[in-house]
């Protein structure tokens, strides 16, 4: 990667992370903080990484790894345990961590296939990866479509499709386990407009279940040459992803 491509990724890294410390970032972040809540508690192990670090919440909270990571360019002085590096080039071992959580980091990435892989080098047979990415097929990108405001964030990342991220997963041998969306209010800065518009977080789940701002998807690495169990309802209505419009997330 060369030193341009290094400062372009490090300036749109900057932008979203004082993106998500404003108002709208830290009304999703919430959002996405309380789905974690829901999903990290059943990926136990001992140690849990995260890589990216954006906005001011502890995404691994509620992890219950003994051990949490936070691996970044350039570390903070407080909060988690930091470790200085790139997602791309992740300083662990092979298959030594239970749970990998990008939250965003395929966005600003300028190598997101070096970063799945790097993720699944690093996991456990049997571990697990947890991806929150902005979704290219919700109202939240139409302002991509103005150069003014593509520039941007959280528009300046490269939003990756979750059929084109579904493929990548199945291509690196990890198994689709659960996908949702989140936050299906348009980008609107003004806190009065947000809270006027909160009917539609129920009302999307059920009606535009493909049109949420954020996606969020977790995959376990597969064990090369284990028998698959039979599909689980559950199961079956994570391959909805697989669907044209009009599925619903498990």
């Amino acid at each position: 990667m060369g030193e341009s491509t290094d400062e372009g990724m490090e300036a749109r890294v900057a932008r979203l992370r004082e993106w998500f410390s404003g108002p709208l970032g830290e009304s999703l972040q919430a959002l996405e903080a309380h789905r974690l809540r829901e999903i990290l508690p059943m990926l136990p192990g001992t140690f849990g990484v995260q890589c990216g670090w954006l906005g001011r919440r502890n995404l691994l909270e509620s992890s219950p790894t003994a051990v949490h990571l936070v691996v970044d360019p350039k570390p903070a002085m407080s909060g988690p345990q930091w470790v200085a590096g790139r997602a791309e080039a992740l300083p662990f071992d092979s298959k030594s961590v239970q749970v990998v959580l990008l939250p965003h980091t395929l966005d600003v990435s300028a190598m997101p296939h070096q970063l799945l892989r790097e993720a699944y080098r690093i996991l456990v047979p049997e571990g697990h990866v947890v991806i929150l990415g902005f979704n290219a097929m919700s109202l939240w990108r139409v302002p991509c479509l103005l150069r003014r405001a593509s520039a941007r964030a959280p528009w300046c990342g490269d939003w990756i499709g979750v059929r084109r991220l579904r493929d990548w997963l199945s291509l690196l041998d990890f198994e689709l386990t659960q996908g949702s969306m989140l936050f299906y209010r348009p980008p609107f800065r003004g806190q009065r407009w947000m809270d006027r518009l909160s009917f539609m977080e129920p009302m999307g789940d059920r009606w535009w279940p493909l049109g949420g701002a954020v996606y969020v998807l977790v995959a376990r690495k597969r064990v090369v040459g284990m028998t698959p169990i039979l599909v689980t309802r559950r199961q079956a209505r994570v391959r909805a992803l697989s669907q044209p419009a009009g599925a619903r997330y498990g």
